[in-house]
């Protein structure tokens, strides 16, 4: 991957379509683990294949994902290399590269505009596909001005898979083929799809405890194989918190290292979650009142409650009706009063407060901020079926 000015990121038009060769490496790596059968399995390249699977799954979670992408805690510029270093020996391009794609997610996190949604664009494209597109090839420097200022990590961007190649080349001279195939193939393909499973599965099948305003889920076995990632509802529901297993008993080995070598010194300041995040008892921010409100009211059909509404204006408010014949060229006025007027009203076809708690109690995590999504939800709700009523009939 070439190096690009930061204000250059965006100035080629991204497409859609898969970039050729790029996926041949990824598929390379894998069909390079059928190597096995040529060399034969040993039990010393099993073991290999299981230590550097823990080893550079640490780099992923705590080098990627805890440190360059979030800054949940802070160490001297070596062990900054070391780990970044330790990161990219999983062939998964550059920290910085890893780093900005991680903050955009956090950013968009499963509205059209995330890299990787299975909501929006299935499993397989949040799984993998999205790597292969074109508009998600290029580093976005914008996003990471703490990291650029460093050369050495600037120079690990432009040099993405050396410390892979390193990797692998070490393994032949060391243990041989079996070493190469099953050491380090094997175990790198196994933290390809852990680490990818962050971005699909853990946003399709666990269990949500916090609001987040998107689909993240605590999964205990993807805890297990990723080293504490799996516990990812409890990360979007507190980015900036070292620990991602925020009760005693949710495993996260990455944490327990990490605290490790901040007895020694070679990190600190471990972020830590709020007392009131972990029991729940935080408000959620204006942004996920909004967008989780959005997603309530457009769960109920504002176009059929229009309709239903349009028979029975006069009986229900001549106001209303009047409001309707008099204002549709003054569209964002008209719809601010008749949403207004609406909102007044007893409208038996337009879903109660009450009603609305109930289905966002069915949909959603537990909050405290449950009343101001409900009531937010209902102004757009209302929102939505003015410009039905004000929308021109069809001919």
């Amino acid at each position: 991957m070439t190096e690009q000015h930061p204000h250059d990121a965006q100035a080629v038009e991204p497409h859609d379509d898969i970039i050729h060769p790029s996926p041949v490496a990824f598929l390379l790596v894998h069909a390079a683990c059928l190597g096995a059968v040529w060399s034969g399995v040993t039990a010393g390249a099993l073991w290999l294949c299981l230590a550097l699977y823990v080893a550079r799954m640490f780099g992923v979670t705590a080098g990627y994902h805890r440190y360059f992408s979030h800054r949940s805690f802070k160490t001297g510029r070596v062990f900054q290399f070391l780990l970044a270093f330790l990161a990219q020996s999983t062939a998964q391009r550059g920290i910085l590269w890893w780093a900005a794609k991680h903050r955009h997610h956090h950013r968009h996190s499963d509205t059209e505009h995330d890299v990787h949604s299975p909501r929006h664009m299935g499993f397989w494209y949040s799984h993998v596909g999205w790597i292969f597109t074109a508009q998600h090839d290029a580093t976005d420097f914008d996003a990471i001005p703490d990291l650029t200022k460093y050369p050495e990590l600037m120079w690990l961007e432009r040099h993405p898979y050396l410390p892979a190649a390193t990797l692998a080349l070490g393994c032949l001279a060391l243990g041989g083929w079996p070493a190469l195939f099953v050491g380090f193939f094997w175990s790198t393909v196994l933290l390809y799809h852990g680490t990818f499973f962050i971005n699909s599965l853990a946003h399709v099948h666990g269990r949500q405890r916090y609001l987040t305003g998107d689909d993240s889920r605590n999964n205990w076995w993807l805890a297990v194989i990723t080293l504490g990632e799996g516990w990812h509802n409890n990360h979007h529901a507190y980015q900036r918190s070292t620990r991602q297993g925020f009760r005693w008993y949710e495993f996260d080995p990455t944490f327990y290292v990490l605290t490790a070598l901040s007895w020694a010194r070679v990190v600190w300041d471990l972020g830590a979650p709020p007392a009131d995040v972990v029991r729940n008892e935080r408000p959620v921010g204006r942004a996920v009142v909004e967008k989780v409100a959005r997603h309530l009211a457009e769960s109920f059909p504002a176009a059929a409650i229009a309709e239903r509404l349009r028979g029975s204006l006069d009986s229900l408010d001549h106001a209303v009706a009047d409001a309707v014949a008099d204002a549709r060229h003054a569209r964002d006025e008209a719809v601010a009063a008749l949403t207004a007027r609406l909102a007044e009203l007893h409208l038996p076809h337009v879903p109660t407060l009450d009603e609305l708690r109930d289905a966002a109690r069915q949909r959603y995590a537990a909050t405290p901020s449950l009343d101001a999504i409900v009531a937010r939800a209902r102004e757009r709700l209302l929102e939505a079926v003015a410009r039905e009523l004000l929308a021109p009939l069809p001919a």
